[in-house]
């Protein structure tokens, strides 16, 4: 297997849905807010997955830009073990230059998780500018997966506009209650930027 053999394509959440599940650190797909899907194929098989959405952390996006829509983030990469070294690099270079010619988004942000081992030296030879750090964070660790702990005040609005929690969040909340489930502190996560859109008044 060789990068030059490998393509990459556009796709929808479903498609990556369960790949992401299996190969992706987190386990999960769940509380993302979507906006573009990438898939690495080779042999029309597929060996990696990208997920782009809006920012986790409520407002972050102000940081970076003059509005939400300006700024996305990379939720989810990963691809199968068996892949050769400049994979990822090659895959998220060609995710961004899509993104840059075909949506209107300046800022990419994405988070390196030192908890699982991760400095950002993908988004390092992806040319990724590293800004600082996050606070620390806290998760809810199950026996099955494990959740930011903004998933259990996950809500979803009925037809007469009720705010009703999820089913998964029903779910963390009687693990938690059971002691099935708990809390657990983690450490700051490195913070990168990919600027895909030069500002205004920028040299």
């Amino acid at each position: 297997m060789k990068v030059r053999e490998m393509n990459v394509d556009v796709c929808s959440i479903q498609e990556v849905k369960g790949f992401v599940e299996e190969w992706h650190y987190s386990k999960n797909v769940n509380g993302i807010t979507v906006t573009d899907c990438f898939m690495l194929k080779h042999d029309q098989t597929m060996i990696g997955a990208m997920i782009f959405g809006t920012l986790g952390m409520a407002n972050a996006w102000r940081k970076y830009g003059e509005n939400q829509d300006d700024v996305r983030e990379l939720r989810r990469l990963c691809c199968i073990d068996e892949t050769p070294k400049n994979t990822e690099s090659f895959f998220i270079g060609k995710a961004l230059r899509w993104l840059k010619h075909n949506t209107s988004v300046k800022t990419i942000v994405s988070y390196a998780d030192q908890h699982h081992g991760h400095s950002g030296v993908i988004y390092q030879a992806s040319n990724f500018q590293h800004v600082g750090m996050t606070a620390r964070g806290k998760v809810i660790v199950t026996p099955e997966k494990v959740y930011h702990d903004k998933a259990i005040r996950t809500y979803y609005k009925k037809a007469n506009g009720e705010k009703v929690l999820k089913p998964f969040a029903l779910r963390l909340k009687k693990q938690l209650e059971t002691g099935e489930a708990y809390y657990d502190d983690r450490p700051s996560k490195h913070i990168y930027v990919y600027e895909l859109k030069r500002k205004r008044g920028a040299k």
